[in-house]
């Protein structure tokens, strides 16, 4: 299914942020006002083709009914295979000292928190993120956004079965570390030097407990306030940096 971006703002922020579009559809009676004025240059600049099409067809495509007679079809992202990730590892292991880092979400559901887990994983410098292909966030433009980019430079595959996923990486020497809030260990006091598959959990219910089942060790982040936790994506952050500063 296309993903669409509704709007004039939107779409002018889309074009300058470089997020892969495939086209611009604009309505036949919208007015030339400076804001689409701004789409067109923009939309040339980056060779995008520009459509006119009825307003009706824009009202159909609408998901929120804000498209303001201007809409952009962004281009599928080009997900990799588990292979293509294992590689990508087991090469950074070899001219790291062994070390590397595959991110796993399992069923994180919001398209933004996910792009935000990929600037911070492309920064890092993981090896890839690996996210289910059913019931979770996939790519799309709210992602490219919160990752400012990022997620265009990161390995991203979607599997069937996280819990066989994780059984490779343990083959191809990873340690996998869950995070969790109910682990006995404090991240900075555990061993994550190495191969290390993060496993962050859902927004609302963290790890699935068939998941953690097939983890080596979970890990969790000291609290000292009265919030029970961090966002996924601030979490995610944390303990990505604590993995970097362990391997120097």
């Amino acid at each position: 299914m296309a993903d669409f971006i509704e709007g004039k703002r939107p779409v002018i922020e889309a074009l300058r942020t470089e997020i892969p579009c495939k086209r611009v559809l604009l309505a036949d009676n919208v007015k030339r006002d400076p804001l689409i004025e701004d789409v067109l240059r923009k939309a040339k600049k980056r060779n995008v083709p520009v459509e006119t099409v009825p307003r009706a067809r824009l009202e159909k495509l609408s998901e929120r009914g804000s498209h303001q007679g201007v809409m952009a079809e962004t281009k599928p992202f080009n997900y990799v295979n588990v292979t293509t990730i294992v590689e990508t590892a087991n090469a950074q292991a070899a001219e790291n000292g062994g070390s590397a880092l595959v991110v796993i979400l399992d069923h994180i559901t919001d398209a933004g928190n996910l792009g935000a887990i990929a600037r911070s994983a492309e920064s890092v410098g993981a090896a890839g993120i690996v996210i289910p292909n059913k019931r979770a966030a996939h790519v799309t433009a709210a992602t490219y956004k919160s990752s400012a980019g990022a997620i265009s430079h990161i390995n991203v595959t979607q599997v069937a079965n996280l819990s066989q996923t994780i059984e490779r990486l343990k083959k191809e020497g990873f340690w996998v570390c869950a995070a969790s809030e109910h682990a006995q260990e404090v991240a900075w006091k555990s061993n994550l030097k190495g191969k290390i598959a993060l496993v962050m959990g859902s927004e609302g219910e963290g790890v699935s407990s068939l998941v953690l089942e097939n983890c080596d060790f979970a890990v969790k982040l000291p609290q000292m306030g009265k919030v029970s936790s961090l966002n996924v994506a601030q979490a995610s952050t944390v303990f990505m940096y604590e993995w970097l500063r362990q391997q120097q």
